[in-house]
Order: structure tokens, then sequence, then C-alpha cells
């Protein structure tokens, strides 16, 4: 008997009228708010522009989750083009598969897309970003919590997920691991440390967004291995555990090579608009040089003209004075 467990929401949907309002998709949104919004802070604590940020991601966000889409396809693609498969299932992002994979890696080509067209280094934005993206990622595993989905093996802890049984998809019900919630944490753990890590050692030119790759990955690989769904396997690893090691590798790579190139943190991460501060800055002080200048220089010509007038007034005679002093004379 469970005495204890996660229960799983009896819907993933509900229906507003005719508008179909689906958890899946909501915990995607709040993530990308969440993340772009975390971004935005940390972007304009290293000099950038308010909203920069936000721009870049109207190109990164839908190049995201077409990559998402596009690697979960291509690496589960039975469902969709296999035998008895329905192509058309593929379009059906609310119903669940979004590879984090794909989707960072299309999403960079989004957001290079945006910072060239910007002027604004890539490796730059891309530590802004990222611990936002780790908590993103948090989000939006809530997302397999409402379709059921992702979950891992079975198991009586009492915080194990309670999986309803559906004869359509082959889903058998009973109490399994709950993955989502133990990616949700670790993410929630690479966030506060790449936040602290970045701090502490003022790490720039990409080698943020590394750390938080490679932290990530770490987590996905124990993760993965303890889900249950189906997938495609290399030398008895799941295609994702490969895929973890492989990005682990080269991110730990380009941290250390990135550390020799260019040691210590960008000072510009907005040339065109830092540059353009900085220029509005020099004409103020300079203008309140210059005013102060004037204003000294007005200063003295009013002392000079103050003094002058009352040595004229020293100087001019008293006629009173005078006509007395010729009287005087006469008698």
């Amino acid at each position: 008997m469970d005495l204890a467990f996660i229960p799983s929401p009896p819907t993933g949907v509900v229906h507003l009228g005719p508008i179909p309002l689906r958890g899946y998709a909501f915990c995607i949104i709040i993530g990308v708010f969440v993340g772009v919004w975390l971004g935005n802070r940390r972007w304009v604590q290293r000099g950038g522009r308010s909203g920069t940020v936000a721009d870049i991601a109207v190109w990164a966000v839908p190049f995201g989750l077409v990559g998402g889409r596009l690697y979960h396809v291509i690496t589960t693609y039975e469902p969709y083009f296999g035998e008895n498969g329905h192509p058309l299932d593929a379009f059906k992002v609310w119903q669940g598969g979004l590879g984090i994979w794909g989707a960072v890696a299309l999403g960079a080509l989004g957001a290079w897309i945006g910072c060239r067209r910007r002027g604004i280094p890539m490796p730059a934005y891309a530590d802004a970003l990222a611990p936002g993206l780790a908590i993103g990622q948090a989000i939006g595993r809530w997302g397999n919590w409402f379709n059921q989905e992702l979950y891992g093996k079975p198991t009586d802890l009492p915080w194990a997920l309670k999986i309803d049984p559906d004869p359509v998809i082959g889903r058998i019900g009973g109490t399994y691991h709950p993955t989502f919630l133990y990616e949700c944490l670790w993410c929630l753990g690479v966030a506060a440390l790449v936040i602290w890590a970045d701090k502490r050692f003022r790490l720039g030119h990409g080698r943020v967004f590394a750390l938080y790759v490679a932290a990530y990955c770490v987590g996905r690989a124990w993760i993965e291995y303890m889900r249950v769904d189906e997938a495609h396997h290399i030398l008895g690893l799941r295609l994702n555990d490969w895929t973890s090691i492989v990005v682990f590798v080269l991110a730990v790579v380009y941290m250390i090579v990135s550390a020799k190139k260019a040691p210590g943190r960008e000072e510009i991460v907005e040339p065109e608009w830092q540059l353009a501060e900085g220029a509005r800055d020099d004409a103020g002080v300079a203008a309140g040089a210059a005013g102060a200048k004037l204003t000294k220089d007005a200063k003295k010509d009013a002392t000079k003209d103050t003094e002058a007038a009352a040595g004229a007034v020293e100087e001019k005679p008293d006629p009173a004075g005078a006509a007395g002093s010729q009287g005087g004379a006469k008698t």
C-alpha cells in the first residue's frame, strides 16, 4: 500500500469555452518569460541595455522550439514515421516532445542571428542568459507532469509519482520515480552554481554558458538512466546519455581553451550603445565643466564691474562741498 505519493493531474488540458489551455504549453511559456527576465537583469548588470535580451529572444525562442521538436522527432521517429505512425502528429508540440539538445543548438543559431544584427558578441549574451535558461528548464519540466510522461523506474518512495493507466498508449499505472522533479531540482542547483561561480571568478567569453551546459549534462546523464520510456540505445546506453557525455566533454574543453585565450570578462558587451552612452556622459561632463567655467568667469566679471563702480563713486567730487570751500575763501 502506498502511504504517500505525488499525484498526477487528471488532465493536462482545461477548456475555456472552445479554447484549450494546456499545462505543457503554459510551463514552456512561463519558463521562457522567467529566463528572459533574469537574462535581462544580468545583461544590464554587465553594462548592456534593458530590452536587448528580449529583442534577441525573438529570434532565439522560435528557433529553439523548432530545434527541440526536430531533435525529438528525429530521435523518436517511430510514432510519426514508423509502422502505423502518424506524420501529422510531429507538429503537435503541445502533446510533449521537445529535446533540450536540439532546442539549445538551434536556439543558439537564432541568438547568433539576433546578436549579429545588433553587433553584440554572442558569448557575452550566452553568459548573461545561462542561469535563466536553467531556471526556464526547471519550470518547463513540469509540463511532463501535466502530460504524465518521461517518468522513471517503479518505486514506492514517499515522493513517488502516481501515473494513471492508459491502454490506448500502453501506459501502465503505478508509482514511479518523478524524473521531471529530479531534473527540475537539478536545474535550479545548476542555476545557483552558475550564478555563484560567475560572481566568484568573474567568468566571461562564454565560460558561464559552458559551465551551465557541463553541469546540466552531469545531472541529465543519471536522470536519463532512470527513465523507462522508449529510447534508442548504443552500447547499452540511451542515446541521450551519449549526447550528454559528448556535450559535457565539449563544454569542458571550451572552458579550458577559452580561459587561456581570453581570460577575464568582457568590459563592453553592447558596443554601439555603451560607446554612445559614454560619449553622452563625456559630453555632459564637458558641458558641466564649461557651464561651471562660464559661471566662474561671470562672477569675476561682476566683481570687477562692482569694484569699478565703487571706485568711480569715490573719485567723483562733491558739488556741495566745493561750493562751501569757495564761500569760506571769500569771507
